[in-house]
């Protein structure tokens, strides 16, 4: 939608292009102009007629001013045809009513700004006396052919304000009398002034009592004074609420209704008892005394391990396999990795890293001191930060945060076989000794 005279009594908008099978209106305010229309056209061939001019792109640029639009409509001859239609301005002391209740809600002024006509104001307006919709008889025609009811010209026009006022509602509150600008102008200083008339104003009969602290002058208050000096005095705040003892129930997607293309409703269900758990979790973490959990952010890979690790059903898990590009034996091996340590476990398994020159010395100095003399085991330097004992199915893998992870090998497959340890012999003896029954499910192709 394309202005190009924008004054502050008058707009003007470009011819909107044809429209191509779609409909005129597909908001509920754009949907009440049409029906404005159809209930005060007394020949239905002629509305039929405007439509057709309209949807094939007849009408002209349409001019908006308060209580009238305008454009030129052109037969399918050529013939042009200057045509207005009439809607009653709103007198001054309807446009305050207007005003005050515009500004009884934030919602409505914010509904507004972001063109659209809030339901609640129109609601409020009916029954305040003000239609700010129009009704049966609201779009009185008149037009170059004569015709003395809505013709095919002056029905285009209102089929193709539709569509104006789909993208913008002030164009109808400008019908009614009052520009964007001024009416905005008008909403800003309204609600500034209800913001400060009946609030607390400090001192000013220069006692630095609150105006109306007795109830003469607006709402009773306090000065900040005396505010300030009951600090030590006042209740404690009331106890925060208890956490609910478990995770709400997900919604049921489960209807008569078809989903929509590529929407899996039991997905769904699934994604969201997991966001009840999360939530919860981090809810308890809130009251307590410790610090907040802050939920890490995840790519979409890790996402998929991190709810994998929930035990989900096969099908599930299936999906999160190939969602995230792996197999169901790589995100076994990963879901086990994410139990023993999360995000960093899972990158030690599935990333390699080359460690510089210092780490790698630091890292073979603290081998070496890890072991008395003679117990030593006999490690082999596999990859970048991956030891092997030479003659055992044992591996020590080294994070980039410099804790050790033990490894078990299962198959031909590599898995972790528990959590990190700063000390290398410690982690090595959790390698040795470690139960592979749950590596071996996951045994497959090999890795370094």
């Amino acid at each position: 939608m394309s202005v190009y005279g924008h004054g502050g009594d008058e707009r003007t908008f470009e011819a909107l292009p044809p429209a191509k099978g779609a409909a005129f209106a597909r908001t509920w305010w754009g949907l009440a102009w049409l029906k404005a229309l159809e209930d005060t056209a007394l020949d239905g061939q002629q509305l039929k007629a405007g439509r057709r001019h309209a949807r094939a792109g007849a009408v002209g640029a349409v001019s908006v001013r308060p209580g009238r639009i305008t454009a030129i409509v052109k037969d399918r001859d050529g013939t042009a045809h200057r045509s207005d239609v009439l809607v009653r301005e709103f007198s001054e002391e309807e446009w305050e009513r207007l005003l005050d209740l515009a500004v009884d809600s934030a919602g409505h002024i914010a509904a507004l700004l972001d063109r659209e006509m809030p339901p609640h104001l129109v609601e409020d307006a009916a029954v305040a006396g003000l239609d700010l919709l129009p009704g049966i008889g609201d779009l009185d025609p008149e037009c170059g052919c004569e015709a003395w009811d809505h013709c095919p010209h002056t029905s285009a026009l209102c089929y193709q304000v539709a569509r104006l006022l789909d993208e913008d509602p002030f164009v109808l509150l400008l019908m009614r009398g009052r520009g964007e600008r001024t009416l905005l102008d008008q909403l800003q200083s309204r609600s500034a002034r209800r913001a400060t008339a009946p609030a607390v104003r400090d001192g000013q009969d220069g006692s630095g009592d609150v105006a109306g602290a007795d109830g003469a002058g607006g709402m009773p208050g306090v000065s900040a004074a005396e505010a300030y000096a009951a600090r030590d005095i006042l209740p404690p705040l009331p106890a925060p609420p208890a956490a609910p003892s478990e995770p709400g129930e997900p919604p049921s997607l489960d209807t008569e209704t078809d989903p929509g293309p590529g929407v899996d409703p039991a997905a769904l269900e699934f994604l969201a008892k997991d966001a009840a758990t999360r939530a919860r979790r981090m809810l308890v973490t809130a009251l307590g005394d410790g610090p907040g959990l802050v939920e890490p952010s995840l790519t979409v890979a890790q996402d998929a391990v991190r709810l994998a690790g929930g035990s989900p059903a096969p099908w599930v898990a299936a999906r999160l396999a190939a969602g995230s590009g792996r197999t169901r034996a790589d995100l076994d091996a990963a879901t086990r990795a994410w139990r023993f340590g999360g995000a960093a476990a899972l990158a030690v398994l599935e990333e390699e890293w080359a460690p510089d020159a210092d780490t790698l010395a630091r890292a073979a100095a603290l081998l070496a001191e890890a072991w008395e003399d003679g117990e030593r085991p006999v490690l082999r330097r596999t990859t970048g930060a991956r030891w092997t004992v030479v003659g055992a199915e044992a591996q020590l893998r080294l994070g980039a945060d410099g804790r050790w992870w033990p490894y078990r090998k299962a198959g031909a497959r590599w898995s972790p076989a528990g959590p990190a340890d700063r000390d290398p012999a410690s982690a090595l003896a959790t390698a040795l000794t470690a139960d592979t029954a749950g590596a071996t499910q996951t045994a497959g192709a090999g890795s370094p």
